[in-house]
């Protein structure tokens, strides 16, 4: 994205409209985006505030604000026009109500279970279609650096400039951003604090994505745990921290350990289903935290409330959702 300039008319331009002079300059800028800019003052003639129909004078400064490449990009003529994805105004809204924090950089989202992150086969509704609407007053489009699967809920980073995405991807990649999830498992976890170190693979000839551990063809996958709270061997509040980012990774490692997730039927078949309990069939997976520091050296740290399902399973179990904080903290 360019940022503020100054361009002088030129004299082939003397009493071209505003508009028509935008459109020469920028003809990826839509109408709409510019009447918002004119609105808003960020277009400026000789510094005072133009209009779409105003008339230009040769030599005139026409102030222009930052412009990302789609607008200073004429389209293909010969390109297939891309479908638009359609918005779901009702979730836009949600979407924007479940906001945690938001600064010039970051958007932080208490993501809802359910929603996918992007698309895929015969996946219309996701997250990655309705980024336009948390644009704000931003002229880019937010930026997805990374990714929930579609039953988990929870802290997810979304960027809001380029410039922004290119250092959080850096972050995850780095390892240097952290993650915390809350998950609730069946049975009696051993031992209380451990690193899983077993490599994940996708299981072959599977409909839908399915992940398993494989000691020869599967990729380093590493997971710290800490438990936060043992209910004798029926269940346990587990604090999860993943050091690699494999498909699926905390459920899987959970199953190795004979502990699966409630609610995971994918991995944990029936035994995941706390039926008796009355308890729900969700994933009781959340991400609560997520860590990262920022390239002027200050910690952002955001966390997330558990969702209905996951609260009520706390409160029939008796686990106070304050008692985890400090979980997995101490692990370097």
């Amino acid at each position: 994205m360019s940022g503020v300039k100054t361009v002088a008319v030129k004299t082939d331009e003397a009493e071209m409209r505003v508009d028509r002079w935008f459109r020469k300059h920028f003809p990826g800028l839509g109408h709409g985006r510019l009447e918002k800019l004119l609105r808003k003052g960020e277009i400026r003639v000789d510094g005072k505030r133009a209009k779409s129909n105003q008339r230009l004078k040769a030599g005139q400064q026409v102030r222009v604000p930052p412009m990302g490449e789609a607008e200073t990009t004429a389209p293909d003529p010969g390109a297939r026009p891309k479908k638009q994805p359609v918005v779901d105004e009702a979730l836009a809204e949600e979407l924007r109500q479940r906001i945690l924090f938001m600064d010039d950089d970051v958007i932080a989202l208490d993501k809802p279970a359910g929603l996918a992150t992007q698309g895929g086969t015969g996946q219309k509704t996701h997250l990655d279609a309705m980024l336009d609407a948390l644009r704000f007053d931003k002229l880019e489009r937010p930026k997805l650096v990374h990714r929930l699967d579609k039953d988990t809920s929870g802290v997810l980073l979304i960027a809001r400039s380029a410039a922004a995405a290119r250092w959080l991807t850096a972050a995850f990649r780095a390892k240097t951003a952290r993650k915390i999830y809350w998950a609730l498992v069946v049975g009696e976890v051993k031992p209380r604090s451990a690193r899983i170190d077993l490599p994940i693979a996708k299981l072959p000839g599977k409909s839908g994505e399915k992940m398993a551990v494989d000691f020869d063809e599967g990729k380093k996958a590493q997971t710290d745990y800490e438990v936060v709270e043992q209910l004798g061997k029926r269940v346990a509040w587990v604090a999860l921290s993943p050091i690699t980012g494999r498909t699926h990774q905390l459920r899987v490692h959970m199953m190795e350990r004979r502990t699966p997730i409630v609610g995971d039927g994918k991995y944990g078949g029936q035994e995941a289903f706390l039926v008796a309990e009355g308890l729900s069939r969700k994933l009781h997976l959340h991400a609560r935290e997520v860590e990262v520091t920022r390239p002027n050296g200050s910690l952002l740290r955001i966390s997330a409330p558990l969702p209905d399902h996951m609260m009520k399973a706390w409160q029939f179990f008796g686990f106070d959702p304050d008692g985890g904080a400090d979980a997995l903290h101490e692990v370097d």
